[in-house]
């Protein structure tokens, strides 16, 4: 078998091809004709979720939980098989990309946005919309939801957007590791289902934290450069590409990730409480 058969990314190529019937070297994000692709769109989305979470919630209020536990171990499962495949596809066009192009060029380049990776980016983006469904199981079983669940989620599909239309070419960094953070998530709550406990699951606070982290730092170098080149009046080894308010918003918004997630940590693993391990454990179900 050639190596080239043992590629992912020819797998994918071919699976998507028989698809949607049109090669994926052919896929292009154009705001306003690609499905999903306009402000609008991504609003309406984001506002309809809340108002279904929300009222969900009233009409629970009264009612007994509907556990769904079949449905929600197929969709932990199915998010977990999503999460790798987009991950491993990833990890493909990456790493050649940063051992070929530098660390400075394969976050700041325009050449680092690649066709491959827009295709990939959007599948990761149009996935945030599905994952929207965590919350309604959430509110079906009348599990608490807090305030970082609903507002990650949302938000976390606009973020998307917001650097596939400003062309961020820094973007495989947050979603390289949000993707390898969520095939572990995902399958803690897929193990949860059969109520199996595991040993890790504070691990998976602290790498969502680390991720953050790692992302910011990679990020505000990239921001500052940005503006270091335009201004000209500030060292700086190059231009690097993407949308301004992209980068401040991809900035702004995982900031207050982090803070949050922080936040969480604190109160879940490290405030006494006297609260037994199993309510920190729901607590981080609700996430």
């Amino acid at each position: 078998m050639s190596s080239q058969m043992l590629s992912p990314q020819v797998w994918f190529e071919s699976g998507y091809q028989k698809l949607t019937g049109v090669p994926a070297s052919e896929f292009k994000f154009i705001p306003g004709v690609t499905f999903m692709s306009t402000y609008r769109e991504v609003f309406v989305v984001c506002i309809s979720y809340l108002t279904v979470i929300f009222g969900g919630q009233l009409l629970m209020r009264n009612r007994k939980p509907i556990e769904m536990v079949f449905l929600f171990r197929i969709h932990n499962a199915f998010l977990t098989a999503l999460s790798f495949g987009l991950w491993i596809l990833l990890l493909e066009n990456t790493i050649p990309l940063l051992l070929n192009e530098g660390p400075f060029n394969a976050v700041c380049s325009p050449s680092s946005f690649t066709q491959r990776l827009e295709l990939l980016y959007y599948i990761n983006y149009l996935t945030k919309f599905y994952e929207l469904f965590d919350t309604c199981f959430l509110v079906m079983r009348k599990k608490n939801l807090e305030f970082l669940h609903w507002y990650h989620h949302s938000m976390t599909a606009l973020l998307c957007f917001t650097q596939l239309e400003g062309r961020t070419s820094v973007s495989w960094v947050p979603v390289v590791l949000n993707l390898g953070v969520h095939v572990l998530m995902y399958y803690y709550y897929f193990l949860a289902t059969f109520n199996i406990k595991v040993w890790w699951k504070k691990s998976i606070t602290i790498l969502q934290i680390t991720q953050f982290v790692i992302d910011l730092v990679v990020i505000y170098f990239c921001l500052y450069t940005n503006l270091a080149f335009t201004s000209g009046k500030l060292p700086v080894m190059g231009d690097c590409s993407g949308d301004i308010f992209a980068a401040f918003f991809g900035a702004g918004l995982l900031s207050s990730y982090l803070l949050l997630f922080i936040e969480f940590f604190y109160k879940v693993y490290t405030k006494p409480t006297g609260k037994p391990a199993s309510q920190a454990a729901e607590k981080l179900k609700s996430l």
